[in-house]
C-alpha cells in the first residue's frame, strides 16, 4: 500500500468552504483535491477514484455528516482511508463522540488555512501510526 498523501476529498455544502479547502490544499499543501456538494454526490462518486483521507462537514441539510461517515465507513473500499470532520462543534465532548463514530480527527472551523496542511498531514500519520 502507498502510504503517500497525495489525493484529499472534501464534502462540505459551502461552496465558499469547498473554494478555500481546495485552494489551501492543491497551492499551499500541493494535493490533489476532489470537491463534492453533499453527502450523496460523494457516495455516488468517491468509489470511482478512491482519495487517500476524507474532509467532511458535520452539518449539512439532508444527510449530515455522521451518517455519511457510517455510510462511508460501510464502502469496504474506504476502510483504509481516514476520514476527519471539519466543523465548528468542537467541544471535549463533540470530538469525542466523533471519535467514537469512527472520525480518526477533528479540524475546527474556522480553519487555519495557512495550517490546514499541517492539521491534514498529522491525522494522516496518526492514522497509520495507529494502523502499522
Amino acid at each position: 500500500m502507498d502510504r503517500t498523501l497525495k489525493h484529499i476529498a472534501c464534502i462540505d455544502d459551502d461552496e465558499d468552504i469547498l473554494f478555500v479547502v481546495r485552494l489551501c490544499l492543491e497551492q499551499m499543501g500541493g494535493f490533489r483535491v476532489t470537491c463534492f456538494g453533499s453527502p450523496q454526490d460523494a457516495l455516488d462518486h468517491i468509489c470511482r477514484d478512491v482519495p487517500d483521507l476524507i474532509l467532511l462537514d458535520v452539518m449539512m441539510p439532508g444527510m449530515d455528516g455522521l451518517r455519511a461517515l457510517k455510510c462511508l465507513r460501510a464502502h469496504v473500499t474506504l476502510h483504509n482511508v481516514p476520514i476527519a470532520f471539519m466543523s465548528a462543534r468542537v467541544q471535549p465532548e463533540e470530538i469525542a463522540d466523533y471519535r467514537a463514530r469512527g472520525a480518526n480527527g477533528v479540524i475546527p472551523k474556522p480553519f487555519d488555512p495557512d495550517g490546514l496542511s499541517k492539521e491534514v498531514r498529522a491525522i494522516w500519520s496518526e492514522f497509520h501510526r495507529a494502523h502499522a
